[in-house]
């Protein structure tokens, strides 16, 4: 089935609106990596009962020695976390919730230029995203010109490629970001375990769609100016088919103009008599004038008379 134009660019918009969508989401949330981390279990309290040291009734004598028979990985509690761009949060062992903290501060020094340089491109992969998905908007609702309408859509693949392009970029300096700090990062955060989430997903997805609306666009560009140039060549042959259908035809009535022309200045009158006479039009005394004369069928009497009047 034949996609016309509008399908096409409707099938743009779409795409570019998804992307849109996802890289928005994405970047607000939190769900980029998650994961569990390791933590050392807290003192019972009446509030905790579970996963907790119960160090007996005399926890808080700050004068006794406590003892917890507990080994090995029974003294840790994995507490879940969830990092994005901008946050990392944990859940909150010592009571309800979460407690959040900024992950930026939590990277290390010498990441964070790369970090920030990974934030500035995630705002114009969306920036750009936004100005791509407004030309494809035009095109499709505004544009009645064809002309017009090749124009939006050549600065729209343009934006939207390169919105793509940035977005890979910094989709691939935040992961490199996250496993360094992963490494070198704080030792009340580092992860036990952890693996991308949902919100990773949607960045990627961004980017996918991003890049699929570009594609579109190109075709539809591409596909279009290729009709011109076809329809442009079926014309020229066409019009020089009917230029030298033209040029005979008009070479054939100027033939036919010209013998009458010729034909119709002789006139040939028959008298009563035996003698034919010939009437016989001959140059005049003014510019483009004609005057007749009178003569007999005798052609050498019509030659010498044709002399006189020369003369």
């Amino acid at each position: 089935m034949k996609t016309t134009r509008k399908c096409r660019a409707l099938l743009s918009v779409s795409l570019n609106f998804v992307a849109l969508l996802c890289a928005t989401t994405a970047f607000f949330t939190t769900y980029w990596c998650a994961g569990t981390q390791r933590v050392p279990k807290p003192t019972c309290s009446k509030l905790r009962r579970h996963n907790c040291i119960d160090y007996g009734v005399n926890e808080t004598d700050q004068n006794k020695v406590h003892y917890s028979w507990e080994t090995g990985d029974d003294r840790f509690l994995f507490r879940r976390f969830h990092t994005g761009i901008w946050y990392s949060c944990e859940e909150n062992i010592h009571g309800p919730g979460e407690k959040c903290r900024s992950f930026i501060d939590l990277a290390p020094a010498s990441e964070r230029g790369v970090l920030w340089l990974s934030v500035v491109s995630e705002i114009l992969f969306i920036v750009l995203l936004v100005v791509g998905f407004s030309l494809m908007c035009l095109d499709l609702f505004h544009s009645s010109n064809v002309i017009d309408g090749l124009k939006l859509n050549a600065f729209a693949a343009i934006f939207t490629v390169l919105s793509g392009l940035l977005g890979m970029v910094a989709h691939m300096m935040y992961t490199q970001v996250f496993q360094i700090t992963v490494s070198l990062g704080p030792e009340d955060w580092r992860p036990h375990d952890w693996d991308y989430s949902w919100s990773f997903c949607l960045a990627w997805g961004s980017f996918t769609c991003c890049m699929a609306a570009s594609v579109t666009t190109l075709n539809s560009y591409t596909k279009i100016v290729i009709e011109f140039r076809h329809k442009r060549k079926m014309f020229e042959a066409g019009l020089r088919e009917d230029r030298d259908f033209l040029d005979q035809e008009a070479l054939r009535y100027l033939q036919d103009r010209t013998l009458q022309s010729v034909s119709g200045t002789v006139e040939v009158h028959s008298s009563q008599g035996d003698r034919a006479r010939t009437t016989l039009f001959i140059p005049g005394p003014g510019p483009g004038k004609m005057r007749p004369m009178l003569t007999s069928g005798d052609p050498r009497q019509t030659r010498d008379r044709l002399g006189e009047e020369q003369c």
